[in-house]
């Protein structure tokens, strides 16, 4: 998985857990008003869930044969290598 799948992943996740903790009444946000945390906890969800869905992550096997296709017939950006074999000025 590239970068950007593990970070998308991670912030849904993240965005899930405080979703459960307010739906059980713990506080994951330190604040006293109840509708502002569950606000706040809402619109956190929903960009989290809307990112990631939104990204196409090439998670599953043929996801990663659809990136490779892709990449192989140039239609995406390919990371280039840093090619330390060429010499730079002193």
């Amino acid at each position: 998985m590239d970068k950007g799948t593990i970070v998308r992943t991670l912030v849904l996740l993240i965005a899930l857990i405080n979703q459960l903790l307010t739906l059980y009444n713990k506080s994951p946000l330190p604040l006293d008003d109840e509708q502002l945390e569950q606000f706040v906890s809402m619109v956190f969800t929903t960009v989290a869930a809307m990112i990631a869905w939104y990204k196409n992550n090439y998670v599953t096997k043929k996801g990663h044969k659809q990136k490779q296709l892709l990449e192989e017939e140039k239609l995406t950006k390919v990371k280039k290598n840093n090619d330390k074999s060429c010499s730079s000025p002193k």
